[in-house]
């Protein structure tokens, strides 16, 4: 098989990677060069991923995220010219323990201090935001009309149309062996289409890039989690407006999707796994019973489709954004499920760390992999 060379190659055809590869070729870096195994890229996790974006997150760093990455959201269609379907129907956390709530509470008032129109709502007003919800047990709320709901696809390959235009080249079908390293650095990929010679490697492998990662000697914490996803059909009492509803002890969402709504939520018994096959018995002994609590019109729907994606889960429920211990290898890994909503940033964050050498858009020094060997560990609290 024929070597080739590149300047920059990205490994991987998500949110992530397609933002990355933008970018870096928008920025100067060079040849870029973006490798999918699949035959299109967000097949992945992208493409199971419900879509949404938020600002209700209990650590600044996250919050700082959102705040860079929603507005690349909003303004994508009308800055780039390419279709975007999104819907800014706010979020909506119902809380039913004191603990819970001052713990809400507080989120708020970070929130709050930078900056996010976040709102402290009694049952009731929560009823109003979302008809149809029990307020069984239901003490407070939070809502941001700031968060929303955006097409992944439509936004995977927009980003993936923006590289193209750049100058970067998306090859599909192309899977990597390993990275290629000498004396601790970076000097190019074994793949099933011939090796590439590169100085520089960006891990976008979503829940398998702790795989990538172990062929360069860097062991990545990440666990693929798999999460269910169920859609209904059209059933009276469905929700008219796209507010995304969480329920905050059992992680449950749902919110509209078409003529029915779209739900889903974490199980009790997680395992890490990279199988993406339905969990029927969680669908009919979890989820639908706690749906049918939360949400009682739900009775009176059908099951229209299922699907299951994947987590990439950090111990402390925060992305590892930045260089690795091995030079030229950069890491964008374990979003914990809010790769979709920070990939408009993080790419551009990339882009400035590799073109630039220092990250200006938002300081993630925080989130580098070496953290977990400091024993910094302060959780993310609001995962869904």
């Amino acid at each position: 098989m024929s070597t080739e060379s590149a300047d920059v190659v990205v490994v991987g055809g998500g949110i992530v990677g397609v933002s990355a590869a933008y970018h870096l070729a928008a920025a100067g870096a060079g040849r870029v060069l973006l490798l999918e195994r699949a035959d299109a890229v967000g097949t992945g996790a992208t493409g199971a991923c419900a879509g949404g974006f938020r600002h209700q997150f209990s650590s600044r760093i996250n919050i700082e995220l959102s705040l860079a990455s929603v507005p690349m959201i909003l303004r994508f269609a009308e800055e780039h010219g390419l279709p975007l379907d999104v819907a800014q129907h706010g979020y909506l956390f119902l809380v039913r323990t004191p603990a819970d709530w001052d713990a809400f509470r507080t989120a708020a008032d970070l929130q709050h201090s930078l900056g996010v129109d976040v709102r402290l709502l009694s049952p009731d007003d929560a009823a109003e935001l979302a008809p149809g919800i029990s307020l069984e047990g239901i003490v407070g709320a939070t809502y941001c009309p700031d968060d929303g709901i955006a097409d992944p696809a439509g936004l995977t390959q927009g980003y993936a149309t923006l590289a193209r235009r750049a100058g970067a080249e998306l090859r599909l079908g192309i899977e990597v062996g390993r990275i290629e390293t000498a004396d601790g650095r970076v000097t190019g990929l074994s793949t099933t289409g011939g090796s590439i010679d590169t100085p520089v490697v960006v891990n976008a492998a979503g829940p398998w890039a702790g795989t990538l990662a172990a062929t360069a000697g860097v062991d990545l914490p990440l666990e693929p989690i798999p999460r269910t996803v169920v859609t209904t059909g059209r059933f009276p009492g469905a929700p008219e407006r796209r507010t995304l509803v969480i329920d905050a002890s059992t992680s449950f969402y749902f919110h509209r999707e078409a003529e029915g709504v779209l739900m889903g939520m974490g199980g009790r018994d997680e395992r890490p796994t990279f199988s993406t096959a339905v969990d029927e018995r969680f669908v009919a002994e979890q989820l639908l019973p706690t749906a049918l609590r939360i949400f009682p019109p739900l009775e009176r729907a059908g099951v229209a489709s299922t699907w299951c994606g994947l987590y990439e889960m950090t111990p402390d429920r925060h992305p590892i954004v930045g260089p690795s211990p091995v030079a030229g290898l950069y890491l964008a890994n374990g979003f914990s499920g809010h790769g979709f909503q920070h990939a408009p940033v993080v790419g551009k964050l990339l882009a400035e760390l590799i073109v630039d050498g220092r990250a200006r858009t938002v300081d993630v020094a925080g989130l580098a992999l070496e953290r977990f060997a400091r024993g910094d560990r302060t959780p993310e609290r609001h995962v869904v």
